[in-house]
This record gives structure tokens, sequence and C-alpha cells, in this order.
């Protein structure tokens, strides 16, 4: 059974680029003209892969994706978009969104960028047992949710990746290269800015001063240690 992805997007001439980019790449597709068609499809569906504009008719595709976050819907999410601005792309990955390609985008490498996120999002949900315990904190790999101290907290797939690293190996120092390469499947060219948006959102969800975190630590000059 193929893959299937939702593209949202309101120019037509998009979305059907963006459909024969997916189809090339043995994936179904489903489509939405707007950010509210988008809601309806997701909440009556179960997809592999988000591709979402950000200017949308109705509403910016920053706030589909809140919406989706806040419900607990972990689907990895790559926004595609024509402005080419860094704070657009720091500000969905900060809302959750997993990746951010502009327009206009080579077909090759947006089909390889999707497959490569439905592929980790999928051994992201395969490996290790059930229950994954460390200290306050649980995951269960199976629902794909995490609490603290018995309480649920949101994360997006790219958080939860990260969180996994974390809760499999705490204490262990971790390089900017090796997060890079565990949560974005590159160890070659490391956005320190896309760690950071991540370290920083997962220290605001989990620690009591984010400020001076206890669990998530920096090691100065190397990368970060967690300690549960």
């Amino acid at each position: 059974m193929s893959d299937k992805v939702l593209i949202v997007d309101d120019d037509p001439s998009v979305l059907k680029l963006l459909e024969k980019v997916m189809h090339s790449n043995d994936l179904e597709t489903t489509l939405a003209d707007s950010g509210l068609a988008a809601l309806n499809c997701i909440k009556n569906n179960t997809y592999d892969m988000i591709l979402m504009d950000v200017m949308l008719g109705d509403m910016e595709g920053f706030e589909v994706i809140k919406k989706l976050r806040s419900q607990g819907i972990q689907t990895p999410v790559m926004i595609v978009s024509g402005r080419n601005e860094d704070y657009d792309s720091l500000y969905g990955l900060s809302l959750g969104a997993d990746d951010y390609i502009t327009k206009p985008f080579r077909p090759l490498v947006l089909g390889a960028k999707v497959k490569a996120l439905i592929r980790r999002y999928k051994n992201q949900v395969l490996d290790s047992s059930d229950i994954l315990e460390c200290g306050p904190f649980s995951y269960n790999t199976s629902t794909m949710r995490f609490y603290n101290k018995g309480e649920e907290i949101i994360l997006s797939s790219k958080e939860s990746s990260l969180m996994l690293l974390f809760l499999k190996h705490p204490g262990q120092v971790y390089t900017k290269e090796m997060i890079y390469e565990h949560v974005w499947g590159n160890s070659v060219a490391v956005d320190d800015n896309a760690i950071m948006v991540y370290i920083n959102r997962l220290r605001s969800k989990i620690e009591e001063d984010r400020q001076k975190p206890a669990h998530i630590v920096t090691v100065r000059g190397l990368g970060y240690r967690f300690i549960p």
C-alpha cells in the first residue's frame, strides 16, 4: 500500500505540480485548497505526510500546523512556501513543522525529502518497546505519546525523535552533528538554528525554568546531555 500525502495549497497549478511529483514517487495524494479543507481532511483521514503552503486563502498554513499539534496529531509536516525568509522557516519549525522547502523547488529534491521524512517517522514508531521510562518521563512508542510525571506533553514528530534520543541514552553527550544526523538524517550540513529551535521547544515543555535547564543541559563546546 502506498504512503498517503495531503497537499495543501490554494494555487491550482501548484497543487497539480505537487501531485505530479508525489505520484512520480509512488505516493497517493489528497488535495486541499484551503486551511479549513485541510483540517476537515485530517479530521476524517490518516496521512503519512502533509505538504503545507504558508499563504492560504482563509488562514495561514502556520495556523493549521498549530491546530494539528495542539490536537496531538504528529503527522510529519513540510512547509512548501514561496517566501524565502529565515523567519518563516524558523517560525514554522517552532510550531512543530518538520522541514521547509521554498518555491521554486527541484522535484527530485522534494520527492527525496518527503520519502525520507516518512521513512524516519515510521522507523521512529517501530523503534524500541512500547513503554520507555526514564526518571519522571515516559514515552509510549505505540501511541507516540509522551508524559512528564503522568501528565501528557504534546510533541511534534521531530520533538519526539529528539526526545526519544535523549530518553534512550540518558547522561550521554550528543554533539550537534550527532543530533542532526539522528533527527534530520544528515550530518554533513548541520543547521545550528534548527537544533536550537527544537532544544528550546523541548525545554519549554519539560523544564521548570527554561533559562536554567535541569534536564536538557548544554555541555559547552560539545553539545547536550539529558539528565532525567
